[in-house]
């Protein structure tokens, strides 16, 4: 039986197949900015651009793509640092309290912190919440946006043994391990993921009022 020679052709883009292959699972995704070294060193996302494509985790620990969760409604989006602070849960509670309001504006509220979710459960019976939480335990969001930064030292020590954390520890330029947390944030987007408004404030004990935030997104869907 006569075998067929293997094409030339054929060959050399098999190997091509393969090289894109390989290369792609490399390829560090276009919207992961680096960690700040700092909150006021961030290089945060802004007005007029638009949410990328990115994957977050439900309270089920599903991945799901937070740029389709956007499409086709307005948006309230929130960062905070997580359920054990409690600066975000002040805030979460006076969201809650004019989530009403987002939602007859046609708005969806939804916040974002590296909590596990199990931990996004624990928060949402605490402080009796309607709206969405998503865990950004792998950094995703919190880099596409732009706010993620490293903890000193210290903190990092202080915050993992008084609150007893259990979020993954990250490397920096230096090769220490520390705690990355997102500066709290509020984005407000369209229909389309489009950024109409941002409250970025490095100060996590500054948030931006309730009334603000309602007075943007009412203009945003004026």
């Amino acid at each position: 039986m006569t075998k067929t020679p293997y094409s030339r052709t054929g060959a050399l883009l098999s190997v091509l197949l393969f090289t894109l292959a390989s290369l792609t699972l490399i390829v560090t995704p276009a919207s992961a900015k680096p960690i700040a070294e700092s909150p006021t060193s961030i290089s945060p996302l802004l007005n007029g651009q638009e949410v990328p494509s990115i994957q977050v985790k439900d309270l089920q620990g599903k991945a799901v793509d937070l740029q389709q969760m956007l499409q086709g409604k307005p948006s309230v989006l929130f960062f905070y640092r997580g359920g054990w602070c409690p600066f975000c849960n002040a805030q979460m509670g006076q969201l809650q309290a004019i989530e009403k309001d987002l939602l007859k504006m046609g708005f969806q509220l939804i916040g974002i912190s590296p909590d596990a979710p199990q931990e996004l459960r624990a928060s949402m019976t605490k402080n009796d919440l309607n709206y969405t939480l998503v865990s950004d335990v792998n950094l995703n969001a919190m880099r596409a946006f732009g706010l993620a930064y490293f903890t000193s030292q210290s903190i990092s020590d202080k915050y993992m043994a008084k609150m007893k954390l259990k979020n993954k520890l990250w490397k920096n330029a230096a090769g220490e391990e520390r705690l990355v947390l997102p500066v709290p944030a509020v984005y407000i987007t369209d229909k389309t993921g489009l950024v109409h408004f941002q409250y970025i404030n490095p100060n996590y004990k500054v948030r931006a009022e309730p009334k603000l935030i309602l007075t943007a997104a009412s203009l945003i869907n004026s």
